[in-house]
């Protein structure tokens, strides 16, 4: 197989590719050609160990490393040039989104289907989503939480036997996509609504579910990626939005900052973000396609995550499952279908990060096919390998550690944090609701010792506190007021300080509808101000970026004045 070298030396090639389809590339003398026909490519090049996959994550998207020593990526026009400069021999590959024609159904009754075995053109599946409303208003509400870049909804159906009231339930999230290319989830998400709703009240597992928790589904979560080709086919669809930017390398990231991938917040970046800060998912799950495998946190950082026993103990438990239901082979990439995020390759930007250290959610990635774009026809099948796994890892939100915290004087729902001693770092403890007081953490069986704290109250700690996997400890807790009055400031609902504690890097959010300048002061105990800064606040524009990192653990105050309002706030950095 002749290899091609990009922009200068590219000539020829044939690639044997997904059951001997070929693709055959040539006359390619510079970018421009390269890119005549699409924003964005395909390709693969060898993982020769001079390269740093930490300098090659930030310029091209890397889909998947191989143990045969193949790197295989995307790159838009931007990106190819400067990953050019490298100069590493690639093999250009078909595209993903081209491969097959899929079955496409242009009218659907869900009442009326049996096997699920097609792809909903665009109308299709906003009739679909809104059909699961009328069909079970009693538990689902859908509903857009903003438009792409070309105005296609992000819709998300929200199951619950209370849609919409504010029980203190466990949220709970499910999105798919994000990838346009990768729509095996797409129609799996689709039928997991379907299977929720229309088993409610026959099937003990799925009682237990809609009764518990606050269910958040959302199947295409990059609908103009998926149809980049016209609203009534999949065939053609990229993984970039179309701007072409890959939603999974454009959120914050723990380790690079608010823009590693030197992008502005696309808005469907922008509409998940105000979802997360809007809400309080416990545990989620961010499907994609091209590998088959359980791939947990983290992914900026070689660092194992504080729950890493609880990870790979559900990673094991999904791949487990699976393989029972499903033929020799399938969902065994790396070890045998679970992997630490980095220890595979590593990403900045990524939305599982995000979600995980700046929302204290537990999020994973789910590689559910080495195909990105199944054939219709497979679908079902792969419903059947995954549901059960899809149903146990939700359950897994109601296990581990749960409770209320109040105040012991008045029996009001407190926000406190919920930290495990000589374990937590990097985010991993979790808050209350402001609402209730619910908390809930999920955690590896073992003895743990519990602290909660509140702005204004007491710390208070519990020993000896038993978990056993697949099994709930309640631990109700009640705070007592230190008097200093602290919780009594309030942000008026227009700011919010995330994470917070934090290792010296936060993200201040603005929910206010009007556009302030304000100047952002943080004052050490001692009163000295530590780092100012001027901002312009304005909805939609995203949150303020702080870093500390200069400044040694502690407690600080946030003040942000902006003419004659003032918020104040505690900022714990770790």
């Amino acid at each position: 197989m002749q290899q091609v070298r990009p922009i200068l030396c590219i000539l020829a090639f044939s690639l044997l590719l997904n059951f001997s389809q070929s693709q055959v590339v040539s006359g390619l003398s510079n970018t421009d050609e390269l890119f005549k026909d699409s924003g964005e490519i395909y390709f693969r090049f060898e993982n020769n160990s001079n390269l740093n996959p930490e300098v090659l994550t930030r310029i091209i998207s890397i889909d998947r490393k191989t143990d045969r020593n193949w790197i295989y990526a995307y790159a838009n026009k931007k990106e190819f040039t400067k990953f050019s400069e490298f100069k590493i021999d690639i093999e250009l590959l078909p595209h993903p989104g081209k491969l097959i024609k899929p079955k496409m159904a242009g009218k659907v009754n869900i009442k009326e289907i049996s096997d699920w075995d097609f792809y909903p053109t665009y109308e299709v599946y906003l009739d679909m989503m809104y059909q699961f409303q009328t069909d079970y208003p009693d538990i689902c509400q859908v509903f857009s939480i903003g438009q792409s870049v070309e105005g296609r909804e992000l819709l998300f159906a929200r199951i619950s036997d209370n849609v919409g009231q504010d029980e203190g339930e466990a949220q709970f999230m499910y999105t798919a996509t994000m990838h346009g290319d990768e729509t095996a989830g797409y129609v799996l998400s689709l039928r997991l609504i379907d299977y929720l709703l229309s088993n409610y009240g026959s099937d003990p597992k799925v009682n237990n579910l809609v009764e518990n928790l606050d269910i958040w589904i959302n199947p295409l979560a990059n609908p103009d990626g998926t149809y980049a080709g016209g609203n009534i086919t999949v065939y053609g669809a990229t993984r970039y939005n179309s701007n072409g930017v890959d939603l999974n390398r454009n959120y914050p990231d723990p380790e690079d900052g608010p823009h590693p991938d030197d992008e502005e917040w696309q808005p469907e970046t922008l509409a998940f973000m105000e979802l997360a800060e809007n809400n309080h998912f416990v545990l989620s799950g961010n499907w994609h396609g091209g590998a088959e495998v359980f791939n947990y946190p983290w992914d900026t950082w070689e660092l194992l995550a504080a729950d890493d026993d609880w990870w790979y103990y559900v990673g094991r438990e999904w791949a487990d499952t699976v393989h029972i239901y499903s033929p020799p082979g399938y969902f065994t990439d790396l070890d045998n279908g679970v992997t630490n995020g980095y220890a595979w390759y590593t990403i900045a930007g990524g939305r599982q990060d995000y979600m995980n250290y700046f929302h204290q959610c537990r999020e994973f990635t789910l590689e559910i096919s080495n195909m990105k774009i199944l054939r219709a026809s497979q679908l079902p099948d792969y419903w059947e390998y995954n549901y059960r796994s899809f149903l146990n890892y939700m359950e897994q939100t109601l296990f581990g550690i749960r409770g209320t915290i109040t105040d012991s004087a008045t029996g009001d729902p407190l926000v406190a944090e919920v930290f495990i001693e000589n374990h937590d770092n990097d985010s991993s403890w979790v808050y209350s609701y402001g609402s209730t007081g619910n908390y809930y953490r999920p955690i590896y069986e073992g003895n743990w010792t519990v602290t909660f704290d509140a702005p204004g109250y007491y710390e208070q700690t519990i020993e000896n506190v038993e978990v056993q996997n697949r099994q709930v400890t309640e631990l109700d807790v009640q705070l007592v007021s230190d008097g200093s009055g602290l919780h009594e400031i309030t942000d008026s609902g227009l700011y919010k300080i995330s994470p917070n504690p934090n290792n010296g890097k936060f993200y201040i959010n603005y929910s206010g509808n009007k556009r302030i300048n304000c100047t952002v002061d943080i004052i050490g105990l001692t009163g000295e101000s530590v780092k100012q800064t001027n901002y312009q606040f304005e909805p939609g524009k995203g949150p303020l970026y702080i870093n500390m990192n200069s400044c040694s653990g502690g407690v600080y105050l946030l003040k942000i004045t902006a003419g004659k309002m003032t918020f104040t706030g505690k900022i714990l950095v770790k």
